[in-house]
């Protein structure tokens, strides 16, 4: 029984080390690039946040999130850790949930699945660019390159098109469009935000711990806290990346307010703002130690400071003003960057028309999906993977499976 795979990524990856299990089928996992696991080499900045121990079933997107769960269930964080370190890869979970490689490096996750898809029965091509599937009477012929594949089984595993310049492609919808399937739109999620904030450009590179509070024509449509990076163009880290998911679609004005000191009161502030007043300290460094000096300059500017030379120069209006910039910075979000700054892809292929105990085409029998390709994306913080590793391990049980 030869299974084939399309797409080395982390789903892919996974769906062909399961499938190997069973000695008497022969995978072959198909690559477009030169590499396998590129995308996956990037992630996490470099750390490759692997999977998160809080994600049982919760925490997925799409329209039917329930989708997920008998593929995590069966496969749920607890087993993909001692999977990995079956395989030899060392692991360490943050208090946040957050598992990352032991050695800080996305490199070792990528390492140790190449090393382990050395196998007898395991055949790589890198450079295939899948383009036509064709179902036939004895499972399905795949083209590319010129080249033609035979396989009794196929697992589509192209991942999605967010990060196009490490991989995101629209082959997969594309190929499971060939055989009947349909998507719903494609969005980015896990993105940065941009803002109609003129001071932004100030702020590049600069990062803060906050509560942001995304607002739509004054309702609160979500809440998170952590770590807010400032871009050239808008808001971004992992606190905006939670709930970037659906911001600036649909009609409305979109809002971000921002707590740049979410663990101290508005009073508590303001008493020590007064304080340093009274010691005569320079304008610039009345914000110093509290927040990064060049965020400090910028909201003291938003406050309406200017020209002066002392912080005792400083009307009481312009105090409240200032805490008010501190505690609850009020900015115009415009629309999320596109696809290739994404990190993942909100929708996919329709998960109705596939079986969510086999990963198993509803629509063509012996065709499986697994990964980003279907309409699941999970929120920021190794969700994302956990549903490709546990996909794809359900996705390679059920092709592995002998024709009884």
């Amino acid at each position: 029984m030869v299974i084939g795979i399309i797409g080395a990524g982390a789903s892919g990856m996974a769906a062909a080390l399961t499938a190997a299990e069973n000695s008497g089928a022969d995978i072959i996992l198909m690559e477009r690039q030169a590499r396998v696991g590129r995308k996956l080499q990037a992630t996490g900045n470099g750390r490759c946040n692997l999977s998160n121990i809080q994600a049982k079933d919760m925490g997925y997107h799409g329209e039917n999130p329930d989708f997920v769960t008998p593929a995590i269930q069966a496969f749920d964080p607890d087993n993909t850790l001692a999977w990995f370190r079956s395989m030899g890869l060392y692991t360490v979970t943050e208090s946040n949930g957050k598992v990352y490689p032991y050695s800080d490096q996305a490199n070792s996750v990528v390492d140790i699945l190449r090393l382990n898809l050395n196998r007898p029965n395991i055949s790589v091509k890198l450079g295939f660019d899948a383009e036509k599937i064709q179902k036939t009477s004895d499972g399905f012929i795949v083209t590319g390159n010129g080249e033609t594949i035979l396989c009794d089984r196929l697992i589509v595993a192209c991942g999605g098109l967010a990060g196009s310049k490490l991989g995101g492609t629209l082959s997969g919808y594309k190929l499971l469009a060939q055989l009947g399937h349909k998507s719903t739109k494609l969005r980015p999620s896990l993105v940065q935000i941009k803002t109609g904030w003129k001071d932004i450009v100030s702020l590049k590179g600069v990062r803060a711990n906050c509560r942001i509070q995304i607002q739509r024509d004054g309702q609160v449509h979500r809440e998170s806290a952590g770590e807010i990076q400032f871009t050239e163009q808008g808001i971004s880290g992992p606190v905006v990346f939670e709930i970037s998911r659906d911001v600036c679609y649909g009609p409305g004005v979109w809002v971000a307010k921002i707590d740049f000191l979410p663990d101290f009161p508005e009073d508590f502030l303001r008493q020590e703002l007064e304080r340093r007043r009274s010691t005569n300290l320079p304008m610039e460094e009345l914000l110093t130690g509290i927040l990064h000096n060049r965020l400090g300059r910028v909201l003291s500017k938003t406050a309406g400071i200017k020209g002066k030379s002392s912080a005792n120069e400083l009307s009481n209006q312009e105090m409240k003003e200032l805490c008010a910039a501190v505690k609850n910075l009020e900015i115009t979000l415009t629309e999320p960057l596109g696809m290739d700054s994404a990190q993942v892809t909100a929708g996919g292929v329709l998960t109705s028309q596939f079986d969510e105990n086999t990963m198993e085409s509803r629509l063509v029998p012996g065709l499986y999906a697994c990964g980003e390709v279907l309409d699941i994306d999970g929120d920021c913080g190794g969700y994302n993977l956990q549903w490709a590793w546990s996909s794809g391990r359900l996705a390679g049980l059920s092709a592995g499976k002998e024709i009884v």
